[in-house]
């Protein structure tokens, strides 16, 4: 991990590298590969899976020193990778399914839903996860994840009147 370093006028001078716990270095050095193996396999090439994997060691890094306090931290850690791949996974959902065209408008109208109602919506009727499930993959509380079920099907079920009645594409 490194960060950029600039020169008074702001022109990149060098690469320094962050000062990082001793304990996180090690985690990385242990779990980097396995880690990279786990997000190649559920994602979409190399560079997806790389993406994933920095992204969940940045989270991991973000929150070292309550994980430190975890009983089981290799647990934990490996929890945040399943978080992001998964997250990584329903933004290339959204992606292909913007690509769909359709008569009556449900692809749009499901790409426009903000992404905490997209992930619950996809999760629960595309993937029939249970509540407890979204719950985890999310990290919010069982009653969140009926909070954006249900707004998001209100969205959906008026984006959806709208279309019918003939006043365009829903959005």
């Amino acid at each position: 991990m490194t960060e950029d370093v600039h020169a008074e006028d702001g022109s990149p001078v060098a690469e320094a590298v962050l000062p990082l716990p001793l304990e996180f270095e090690a985690l990385y050095l242990a779990n980097q590969d396995a880690f990279h193996r786990y997000a190649l396999l559920h994602l979409d090439g190399n560079d997806a899976a790389e993406e994933a994997v920095h992204r969940a060691f940045l989270e991991i890094l973000r929150h070292w020193d309550a994980l430190l306090e975890e009983s089981n931290l290799q647990q934990q850690t490996w929890a945040i990778l399943r978080r992001v791949v998964i997250s990584e996974q329903l933004g290339g959902f959204r992606r292909q399914l913007a690509l769909l065209r359709g008569e009556t408008g449900l692809y749009r109208a499901l790409c426009s839903l903000p992404p905490r109602q997209f992930d619950v919506i996809v999760l629960r009727y595309v993937l029939r996860c249970e509540t407890c499930e979204i719950s985890w993959y999310l990290g919010v509380t069982h009653s969140t994840v009926d909070y954006h079920c249900r707004k998001a099907k209100e969205r959906l079920e008026r984006a959806m009147a709208s279309y019918i009645r003939g006043e365009g594409d829903p959005k």
